[in-house]
């Protein structure tokens, strides 16, 4: 017992117990909004060849309330054969995050990669049921790299700011 008296807070603590490690929870996560259209039903059951599939997504954060984001996925898929739509879904997918103590430049990667990365299964199912549920065979969605697509936007960013710059110089 005397060992346990002498042991030191650790460095995570505050002098009043506040802890200050970055912390980092899901809230919830939730449909905002979906929509699946299929204008060219029944004639569509009757095309032939696979449709061309294009899929389009964005992130959008919002800071919610102290330490609360939600992160916004939204999710466009049009699939057309021969100039026509055979199918077009929109999701939008969101969760609220609790974010506690996370460093000012530890927010954005989070936010636009990380949360992203932990909302997409969930969205992808959703898709692949709202297509087979419209009469197509389910769309699996390839798993996105969000890590990898906020590093290449950043050095894209980099890079811009550095042609702005050099442009200003002469």
């Amino acid at each position: 017992m005397a060992e346990e008296q002498g042991t030191a807070e650790p460095e995570a603590t505050q002098a009043n117990g506040a802890d200050n490690l970055p912390q980092v929870s899901i809230i919830s996560q939730y449909v905002k909004d979906l929509s699946f259209e299929n204008p060219n039903a029944p004639a569509v059951y009757q095309w032939q060849g696979q449709p061309q599939i294009d899929v389009q997504f964005n992130i959008g954060p919002q800071k919610i309330a102290d330490d609360v984001y939600e992160v916004l996925l939204k999710i466009e898929v049009k699939a057309t054969a021969a100039d026509k739509t055979a199918f077009q879904v929109e999701l939008d997918y969101a969760g609220l995050f609790g974010l506690r103590n996370v460093p000012e430049e530890q927010l954005q990667p989070f936010l636009l990669a990380e949360a992203p990365r932990i909302l997409f299964p969930f969205a992808r199912r959703i898709l692949a049921d709202a297509v087979r549920d419209g009469g197509f065979p389910p769309l699996m969605l390839e798993p996105i790299d969000f890590g990898a697509l906020y590093m290449s936007q950043l050095q894209a960013q980099g890079e811009q700011l550095a042609q702005i710059e050099t442009a200003g110089q002469a």
